[in-house]
């Protein structure tokens, strides 16, 4: 298979991204939906139980259509874009870092979303398939973010996009808090300490980069307070 150009690329990430994000967001609306019937329940409600029901019916087939989305993803990426053999991904990683980068943050990304579905809090807790997912999305954000070390600028939106996400990862799934602020902070760092890359971006470019640099700076803020307050 010929390598993605830059617009296939990102046209395969934004079909996928729209997919699993409109079904990330039915789990959230249905987890406030389920909460309000539990309490309606729990007040003396008596038609709560049937609603519940067909929420959790409902839950369970938007589950399932989840984890059917991220497992293609997945395959397409293992078996196509990033390379099985070592050597092959050792050169392409050297050829075109950029878009290694990109396949194994999108890899680690669907890999999360895998470990969310599956409520994994810690990868030494929980059913073991739920902590296999866990441990290659780790896998996979860490080679990412040793080849953007060596292959991207600090304020590439690429290498931020990858931060910003290893940093939630960590924090909303492994539930490690403070190695989450340290990589969050780091990046912010790099990137103000390395300024002078920005000027070699394009505008779309350097739109990302600042808001991706904005985001890093509101999780930082908030997972300190939550730390402070704990």
């Amino acid at each position: 298979m010929e390598p993605l150009g830059l617009e296939e690329r990102n046209l395969l990430s934004v079909a996928y991204k729209n997919v699993v994000g409109a079904r990330r967001s039915s789990l959230r609306t249905l987890a406030g939906l389920e909460k309000r019937e539990r309490e309606r329940q729990q007040a003396g409600d008596e038609t709560a139980d049937q609603r519940l029901i067909w929420l959790a019916s409902y839950r369970s087939r938007i589950e399932d259509e989840l984890e059917e989305v991220c497992t293609d993803i997945l395959g397409l990426i293992d078996s196509r874009l990033i390379p099985a053999n070592p050597g092959l991904r050792a050169q392409q990683e050297q050829e075109d870092p950029e878009s290694q980068v990109f396949y194994q943050k999108m890899r680690a990304d669907y890999f999360r979303y895998l470990a969310e579905l599956r409520n994994v809090k810690s990868i030494g807790e929980g059913a073991p398939a739920a902590n296999a997912v866990a441990y290659r999305a780790e896998a996979s954000y860490k080679a990412a973010s040793e080849l953007a070390q060596t292959g991207l600028p600090p304020t590439h939106p690429i290498r931020l996009g990858l931060a910003l996400n290893y940093a939630v990862f960590l924090h909303e799934v492994l539930g490690q808090s403070p190695e989450a602020c340290e990589r969050a902070k780091q990046a912010i760092d790099d990137a103000i300490a390395e300024l002078d890359c920005a000027a070699s971006l394009d505008a779309a470019s350097y739109r990302d980069s600042t808001l991706i640099m904005q985001l890093l700076r509101d999780n930082l803020t908030l997972w300190a307070e939550d730390r402070g307050a704990g």
